[in-house]
């Protein structure tokens, strides 16, 4: 699958802003099992960091990562940094990622999550928690497996229409 060659109009910062309200409400919700759910925040984080790197950074991460950790009510910082690094990595590797199809695109996302998944693992280990198991990998693969479906849901808005192409 050949990566999609439409003109992309600019970014709109309430796209932006809409998109990350929508996942903080997503990891907000009472799941059973956090360990099996992609964290929502994180995925839109990556997408934003690889596609409009100028607008979204490790400050924009570091903030998310704040508000992230105050509403799940867990040890302050743990998201902030994961998420300052899955940042980093993102912009770093944005060049690369983009230069793929949305099937090796996801196989790159899962490499920068599971990152960002073991930096909340060892934070946690340092404050002392037990180790939760191995399914804390279901979560990342998870955000992966969707990565093509909330690239495809996020560039809706900057796709012009077809006639407008053409001209």
């Amino acid at each position: 699958m050949s990566p999609d060659r439409s003109i992309l109009v600019p970014a709109r910062a309430s796209t932006i802003i809409a998109s990350f309200a929508l996942a903080l409400f997503l990891d907000f919700l009472p799941w059973r099992d956090l360990r099996l759910v992609p964290d929502f925040v994180a995925l839109v984080l990556a997408f934003w960091c690889v596609r409009q790197p100028r607008l979204v950074g490790l400050g924009i991460a570091w903030a998310l990562g704040l508000v992230s950790d105050a509403g799940n009510g867990v040890l302050l910082g743990q998201h902030a940094l994961a998420y300052s690094v899955l940042a980093f990595l993102a912009i770093w590797m944005s060049r690369r990622i983009l230069w793929f199809g949305p099937g090796q695109q996801a196989l790159h996302v899962a490499v920068i999550l599971l990152a960002a998944q073991g930096v909340v693992l060892l934070v946690r280990l340092a404050a002392g928690d037990q180790f939760p198991g191995w399914p804390i990998v279901v979560g990342p693969l998870a955000g992966a497996a969707l990565w093509p479906m909330l690239s495809w849901l996020l560039l809706l808005p900057q796709r012009r229409p077809e006639r407008e192409q053409t001209i």
